[in-house]
């Protein structure tokens, strides 16, 4: 179904598979690591299409914006991902330097994935 370059949870590099080749990660894990990386993109940091990423920079560092607004902003970016039809954005805690939660997503097959951040 879904298949994309494989980058490791805890580097998030890229990796090679059993024969040097770059490695490839296929459903559910390729979903949730493209919303994973949809939600980390920063805005204007896609050089082919600036247009998309969440505008980290411009009004979520520093600023203390309700976190009404960060949810909408990771909901909308996990939307953003082909082969995603829903996204809720669940906060566990924050404080002034941390957000801790998921962001849960149903995919076109009607399974519920999760990426925690």
């Amino acid at each position: 179904m879904f298949s994309t370059v494989y980058l490791d949870p805890t580097s998030w590099d890229i990796e090679a598979d059993v024969f040097g080749n770059i490695a490839r990660a296929s459903a559910p894990y390729s979903l949730a690591q493209d919303v994973a990386s949809a939600a980390r993109l920063f805005a204007g940091e896609l050089y082919y299409d600036t247009e998309k990423g969440i505008p980290y920079f411009d009004e979520i560092l520093g600023m203390l914006p309700p976190i009404s607004l960060f949810v909408s902003y990771l909901e909308g970016a996990a939307l953003t991902v082909s082969g995603v039809v829903s996204a809720q954005c669940i906060v566990a805690s924050i404080n002034a330097r941390e957000i801790i939660g998921q962001l849960q997503f149903i995919d076109e097959t009607g399974e519920l994935n999760n990426v925690s951040f």
